[in-house]
């Protein structure tokens, strides 16, 4: 399943479901699809969407002797690096007070 941010404000931001969902949620919001938030609660959301990626915990530092090569195959994908167009979405929303939708 795929999940489609959208905004007056800016380009459609499509996810797949799951992360999507992760995202939703991290906004502080029920994990229900089609979902909306209204554009005087954009910044909370945005907030608490930040607050989630920091309070992440950074990985370790690989000193076990894993070279770069390895190191970038068993690399995931990072929940800050997951987040960043939604966050810029979320900005664009809030800066010209826009309504954020998502759907299937």
């Amino acid at each position: 399943m795929l999940i489609t941010f959208r905004t007056d404000a800016y380009a459609n931001i499509t996810m797949l479901g799951d992360v999507a969902l992760t995202m939703i949620r991290l906004m502080g919001h029920n994990d229900v699809v089609p979902g909306a938030i209204l554009a005087a609660d954009v910044p909370k959301a945005m907030n608490n969407l930040q607050r989630a990626i920091d309070e992440q915990p950074m990985p370790a530092d690989l000193t076990d002797g894993t070279t770069a090569e390895q190191e970038d195959e068993n690399q995931k994908v990072s929940l800050a690096n997951r987040a960043y167009p939604l966050l810029e979405l979320l900005a664009a929303a809030a800066k010209n007070e826009c309504d954020v939708m998502w759907d299937k």
